[in-house]
């Protein structure tokens, strides 16, 4: 049977998140110090994304926490998600994060990685109807546009794609832009990044698909198919696929259908591998809903999802290691190719 997204297993994501998203500690900064004034902790830092281990895992444990209460307002835990929200979706908080991405020594803050997560919970933050979540989004709205103008500008400057399988892989961060972009009508961003990909990936054919490495969370060969689903119009978009992944409809490359292995779930880089599942079932999932009923790649795209899904949806919890984070990748997943 299909995985299918219920309000049991998002509220149960949402206990997880609300476990780890105001957990300051153990915490791993990036940051740049330029003197002893610049030794602090986390909270004083940042008030708004402290815990969760890292900055862009905070953020996206916020992103699952708002998108679970828009989509199941009536689940358990709702009223404490609602409260999470508003106390810290504040103007003072959102100002002092805006005043530590505009230091100079944060040029490369989370770059590409983090700038995209948040640009995907202003973008969920955007799509409520309800007073308070315009609320949250307002307060949010400008820290958004300013991680949306330093993407522009690294695209500018940005001569080639980076196609590691972790947070610095580009066509992973510009598929999360394309969306904010198309939810908040940012036609300036959506035109740059798809420009940027048609750059870097319009000539791509036949993928070898030398993956995973031990510590991949995202797959190089189908975060890249999935951004180009989302830059590319329909038939466009197939016909770079069919050249892209020619062998699809015979299961080749055969790695890119078969789960990876997590042999140690303490360890965080090897548990990268249960993010790389669940984030190429998200890739699966969307990649296949963009192609014709009839079309064979198709059915071999769903069926490697559920299969990756097997693999690692049982294992979102257990350790902080992954579960500081996996639960969001398995939202993304289970919420690919739905209407």
């Amino acid at each position: 049977m299909a995985h299918a997204l219920t309000a049991e297993i998002a509220a149960r994501f949402a206990v997880i998140a609300l476990g780890h998203v105001t957990r300051e500690y153990p915490n791993k900064l990036d940051h740049v110090m330029e003197g002893p004034a610049d030794v602090r902790g986390p909270r004083d830092l940042h008030p708004l994304f402290y815990g969760s281990f890292d900055w862009h895992s905070c953020v996206h444990g916020y992103w699952l926490l708002a998108r679970v209460h828009r989509l199941f307002p009536g689940a358990p835990g709702a009223a404490s998600i609602r409260g999470l929200l508003s106390a810290q979706l504040t103007g003072d908080n959102v100002a002092a994060e805006l005043a530590y991405l505009r230091r100079p020594s944060s040029r490369g803050f989370e770059r590409p990685y983090g700038w995209a997560w948040l640009l995907m919970l202003a973008a969920e933050l955007a799509r409520y109807d309800t007073e308070e979540g315009r609320r949250w989004s307002a307060a949010l709205a400008p820290l958004g546009g300013a991680f949306a103008e330093v993407l522009l500008e690294f695209l500018q400057r940005a001569t080639y794609p980076v196609r590691a399988g972790a947070h610095t892989n580009t066509a992973f961060a510009l598929a999360l832009a394309l969306e904010y972009a198309e939810v908040k009508g940012d036609a300036r961003l959506s035109s740059g990044c798809a420009e940027a990909a048609r750059a870097w990936y319009g000539r791509d054919v036949d993928c070898q698909a030398w993956e995973p490495s031990q510590d991949d969370f995202l797959s190089p060969a189908l975060v890249e198919a999935e951004c180009m689903r989302r830059a590319l119009p329909g038939p466009e978009f197939r016909g770079w696929f069919a050249r892209f992944l020619p062998r699809a409809a015979q299961g080749e490359p055969a790695t890119l259908f078969d789960p990876a292995i997590v042999s140690d779930r303490s360890d965080g880089k090897i548990a990268h591998l249960d993010g790389l599942n669940l984030s190429r079932a998200f890739c699966w999932r969307s990649l296949a809903a963009a192609l014709p009923a009839g079309d064979p790649v198709r059915a071999r795209a769903l069926d490697a999802a559920e299969r990756h899904l097997d693999a690692s949806l049982p294992h979102v919890a257990g350790d902080y290691m992954g579960e500081h984070w996996l639960a969001s990748f398995a939202l993304l997943a289970l919420g690919a190719g739905a209407p």
